[in-house]
């Protein structure tokens, strides 16, 4: 499994320790050194089955900074995936990637469901 994340977030750092908790092995990747490629955002989002907008770290100082929460919903797809490939500060974290699982953002219950079990 990948786990992707920023050192400094808290939610990151819980996260981390959940897993070492759990066990579980995986290879850690920091967003903001190795941002994801659009492609591997592309499939993630599509094995996820969330809304896009899941993707994107909407309480970041730049998503604020460039008022996406205005651009988003007029912009593709597409459009959104560049964006987001762009810089990993615009990428929600922590996300997991497994063979068939992709979570966005830590929330303990969904991720001892889904990798517990």
């Amino acid at each position: 499994m990948l786990f992707i994340q920023y050192p400094k977030c808290s939610t990151c750092q819980k996260a981390k320790k959940w897993l070492e908790a759990h066990n579980i092995t995986y290879t850690d990747r920091h967003i903001a050194e190795a941002n994801p490629s659009y492609e591997e955002l592309k499939q993630w989002y599509e094995k996820s089955g969330l809304p896009l907008k899941k993707f994107f770290n909407t309480s970041g100082l730049l998503y604020k900074d460039m008022q996406l929460k205005d651009k988003l919903p007029v912009m593709s797809e597409e459009e959104q995936l560049r964006l987001l490939a762009t810089n990993g500060m615009l990428v929600k974290r922590p996300i997991i990637v497994g063979e068939d699982i992709v979570l966005v953002g830590f929330r303990e219950a969904e991720w001892a469901e889904k990798l517990l079990n």
